[in-house]
């Protein structure tokens, strides 16, 4: 059995967060979404970079609330230099028109659910999990490449990550994917999440959730084997017998 599990490190910081997780089974590759649904993803993704406008009520991103709660989450636990967490980088290009463009289908779901939510959202490819997937404090020295580097960049001591029995699945929380795990115009099943630190807006995280799984099957026709919402009071949940 493999599970994902949200370790007690982390909810001593964050006891009131909220993650929602998805586990889709048997997407289709990225070449084989019709022309027509390709288009329709890049204009709901076009419009979710408009809609994101609404956010941006202050002229400094990071004195938007929806920023603003994860940049003092960020100051609970050790960070590389400059790391934010990704929907502080969605709204910057936002607040700079500088659109977020199509990537890969499964990504652009995600990205066009997180500007929509203003929730970090994200994916990571579930057949390259070894063993079980956690989210803790590290003690550092997790291995780790960052998407399009040639390096590897371990974790820090005290850092907050996901991790399996190999390395590091994405570092600083939600602020970078790595090599090994990232998602691909391949992936067939696919660990999906969203996430949320601000307990008013828990009832926000699961509704994205909820859509995140429709667009999968609809445009990914992937097979939801998985929807469940992960609490301190119900901090694991089961991702393969």
């Amino acid at each position: 059995m493999q599970s994902f599990v949200v370790e007690p490190s982390f909810w001593e910081l964050f006891p009131d967060a909220t993650l929602g997780i998805i586990v889709a089974r048997g997407m289709r590759p990225a070449d084989e979404v019709p022309p027509e649904d390709l288009a329709e993803l890049h204009a709901l993704l076009a419009q979710a970079n408009t809609d994101a406008r609404r956010y941006l009520t202050s002229e400094q991103v990071s004195q938007v609330p929806v920023v603003a709660v994860w940049r003092e989450a960020y100051r609970k636990f050790r960070t590389k230099r400059g790391a934010r967490c990704s929907i502080e980088n969605l709204i910057k290009r936002v607040s700079k028109d500088n659109a977020v463009g199509p990537i890969t289908p499964s990504v652009d779901i995600y990205n066009t659910l997180s500007l929509r939510y203003a929730l970090p959202m994200g994916g990571e490819d579930l057949s390259t999990f070894v063993g079980d997937m956690m989210l803790e404090v590290t003690d550092g020295g997790d291995a780790f490449r960052p998407l399009g580097e040639d390096e590897d960049d371990p974790t820090l001591p005290g850092e907050v990550a996901y991790v399996d029995d190999v390395g590091a699945v994405c570092r600083c929380w939600n602020w970078r994917d790595g090599q090994r795990t990232a998602l691909t115009d391949d992936t067939a099943d696919a660990f999906l999440i969203v996430e949320c630190v601000d307990p008013a807006r828990a009832s926000e995280a699961a509704e994205a959730t909820d859509e995140f799984a429709r667009m999968v099957e609809r445009y990914m026709h992937g097979s939801i084997q998985t929807k469940a919402m992960v609490t301190r009071d119900a901090p694991s949940v089961v991702l393969s017998e």
